[in-house]
């Protein structure tokens, strides 16, 4: 019996909650991993009673819940804000729009988010962080010294209030490790716990997808992190062996767009080693849920989504608990 295979919902936002469900069922889905926007989980209205009934609807579908996310509001806490985030944030974390504002109400956002979790009976959120250095990562004009270490403290001074609050009562946040996030690679995964002072609340949704193109070790991620991987999303990526027009910065082009260097796929349609990834989390003892966040520009998303939870549950397989040669010895 493999690990439970679940749909993010985040790109099917636009559809209503049960449709989804209907769909992921169809689609042979084990389970959602439910996205705080659309009307997938609102946290403003997340009590008791509109818990039990998502829990309910899960339940009509045979379908589990493990994890919800909030990357958008989870973006706004650290980060550098303007006038994108008014696009992703609710009306009432955006407010009036100025930047301190609109990252105080995003930090009381999520610490709702893991009290509502709690609620829902999950134990861990995942999200984004937000960046006050991303800006930075290039050096250019040079860095200054102290500039990208006062960044990791401030970054630290807005989220360790969120993790504390997490740690009472019993929440896990993993980051998606992401460019534009705090942690996009491993160096700087590395640099994020030492400015949480390890904090036990935080670790990683892992997403390979998001690594590779960069020329990220992949594997060796889970094996560093192998006790902060809180959560698994399984997305594939493609990038070229030739150079091209639009290289790993993108050229300021839309995914899906002729002569990129990388792009999204279908999990299995890519260059992301999956069979190194199910050993990998082996090894380590993950036993969470495989969660399928889907997208690929170039294919019909029902398709995808579909081809993609049979590819995940054929790709993956438990761990063997004796040596393969131990039976010569009787």
């Amino acid at each position: 019996m493999g690990r439970p295979v679940t749909l993010f919902t985040g790109q099917w936002a636009d559809l209503p909650l049960e449709k989804v469900c209907r769909k992921a069922k169809a689609f042979g889905y084990d389970g959602l991993e439910l996205a705080c926007w659309g009307d997938h989980f609102e946290v403003s209205k997340a009590n008791d009673a509109y818990c039990r009934a998502k829990r309910k609807l899960l339940d009509k579908y045979g379908l589990k819940v493990f994890s919800i996310s909030n990357h958008l509001v989870g973006q706004a806490v650290a980060d550098r804000i303007d006038e994108r985030h008014k696009a992703i944030l609710p009306g009432y974390v955006w407010g009036d729009g100025k930047p301190e504002g609109v990252r105080k109400r995003a930090a009381e956002e999520m610490i709702r988010t893991g009290e509502a979790a709690k609620r829902l009976g999950v134990s861990i959120v995942n999200g984004f962080t937000g960046s006050p250095i991303w800006h930075l990562v290039y050096s250019f004009p040079p860095v200054l010294p102290g500039m990208i270490e006062n960044g990791y403290k401030e970054f630290a001074k807005l989220w360790k209030p969120i993790l504390d609050a997490y740690k009472k009562t019993g929440i896990r946040f993993g980051l998606e490790v992401h460019p534009t996030e705090i942690a996009f690679d491993i160096a700087s995964a590395k640099k994020t716990l030492k400015a949480l002072n390890d904090h036990p609340a935080f670790g990683f949704n892992y997403d390979p997808s998001h690594l590779g193109y960069q020329g990220v070790d992949y594997i060796e991620f889970i094996n560093m992190f192998s006790d902060r991987i809180f959560h698994v999303h399984m997305k594939d990526a493609a990038w070229s062996e030739i150079p091209t027009e639009a290289g790993v910065f993108g050229g300021h082009t839309e995914f899906g767009t002729k002569g990129r260097y990388w792009d999204f796929r279908s999990p299995g349609r890519g260059n992301i080693n999956f069979e190194e990834i199910i050993r990998a989390l082996n090894r380590v003892g993950y036993k969470g849920p495989l969660s399928v966040e889907w997208e690929d520009s170039g294919m019909d998303r029902e398709h995808g989504a579909r081809e993609a939870c049979e590819f995940v549950k054929a790709i993956d397989f438990p761990p063997s608990d004796i040596a393969f040669d131990a039976a010569f010895e009787k």
